[in-house]
């Protein structure tokens, strides 16, 4: 390979690298009270063992209700599955090196991994504004020493799945993603005051703007619904060919 100047380095092209993928799509108000209904409409999903023994003490620790605090604490361990599958990729693109072309197509997976990852954090940072907007307070143990506790099991958790067997890694993290949208959607539809508090916008230029905080949940419940559904997709072909 050359570097991007022709002079033979062995670093790949910068052209030559996967586009970053666009992520979930932003919606309009129609779509999202759309989306709301269809994640009413639809059960949830039937959640196996592990899933269980994370969504337990959460409600334990945390109310079974939605909050913003909950919120934020799920958002902290949502990014887990992704980085664990970018680790893995890392070391599967070293792995199979001296095949460039599905070398290639284990870093477009790294990509989109790190992109939903992204996207992730932005809810974190999202959360957390709303939090401290609502003048919710946040202990050390509930809300920093607990979250990393379960974000360390969920990721230890989701690399040793994606080693053994990738497509239950992926139904995990689907399963995580099916209860976060329905855990959204259902805040806002017990909350229709949050329709009348406007969006305060603190992430607009980076996330979009929504008319109110009901649609800005109604948002990240659809964001999760997309990353179910990609977990779900690559079920169907877990292991890069």
């Amino acid at each position: 390979m050359t570097d991007r100047m022709g002079n033979g380095t062995g670093t790949a092209l910068l052209d030559d690298r996967p586009a970053a993928p666009a992520g979930p799509p932003r919606l309009d108000r129609d779509a999202l009270l759309r989306a709301q209904h269809e994640t009413l409409a639809t059960p949830r999903m039937a959640y196996g063992l592990l899933a269980r023994m994370m969504f337990k003490p959460v409600d334990l620790l945390y109310g079974k209700e939605g909050s913003y605090t909950k919120f934020a604490m799920l958002e902290t361990i949502a990014r887990v599955p992704y980085q664990a599958w970018e680790r893995m990729g890392y070391w599967a693109v070293h792995r199979h090196a001296g095949r460039s072309a599905l070398a290639r197509r284990v870093f477009e997976r790294i990509v989109e991994a790190r992109a939903d990852q992204d996207n992730e954090q932005w809810h974190l940072l999202i959360m957390q504004d709303l939090v401290q907007r609502a003048g919710q307070r946040q202990s050390l143990l509930l809300h920093k020493v607990a979250p990393w506790l379960i974000a360390f099991f969920y990721y230890h958790v989701s690399w040793m799945l994606f080693l053994v067997r990738p497509d239950w890694s992926y139904r995990l993290n689907a399963e995580f993603e099916d209860h976060a949208e329905h855990e959204y959607m259902e805040f806002v539809a017990a909350h229709p005051e949050l329709d009348h508090l406007p969006d305060p916008g603190t992430y607009g230029a980076e996330y979009g703007r929504h008319r109110s905080v009901a649609d800005l949940l109604r948002q990240i419940g659809h964001d999760e619904r997309t990353h179910k559904l990609d977990s779900l997709e690559r079920m169907r072909e877990p292991r890069v060919r």
